[in-house]
């Protein structure tokens, strides 16, 4: 599954990266310790957070994640979308919560 049908599929509303949509998903990742995150984030993964800085995008980047989605309607600051833009790094946002956006994640990589 890429990106974009992820999005589509689970009603996601594109922040920025919209260039990097067609990248495969291959996993999720939920958590908001970035340091956590850091140490288990897997390449490939969507990571669901509410960390909108530009931390999260760091290590996001840094880990090799296919997107980073954004629960409970969590803000992207500026200076982070900024630098997702400039590293085509998706993000992408929900009104759902962690736990319910990764139930049909998992639901939907099975």
């Amino acid at each position: 599954m890429t990106v974009k049908e992820l999005a589509e599929t689970l009603s996601l509303t594109v922040l920025a990266g919209k260039d990097s949509l067609n990248r495969p998903v291959t996993g999720g990742y939920t958590g908001d310790l970035l340091s956590w995150v850091m140490a288990r984030l897997p390449e490939n993964a969507a990571w669901l957070t509410v960390m909108g800085n530009i931390n999260a995008v760091a290590v996001a980047s840094l880990k090799d994640a296919a997107c980073i989605i954004l629960t409970d309607s969590a803000p992207l600051d500026e200076q982070a979308r900024d630098k997702a833009r400039e590293l085509d790094l998706a993000v992408l946002t929900s009104r759902k919560n962690s736990y319910e956006l990764g139930l049909k994640l998992a639901e939907l990589l099975g």
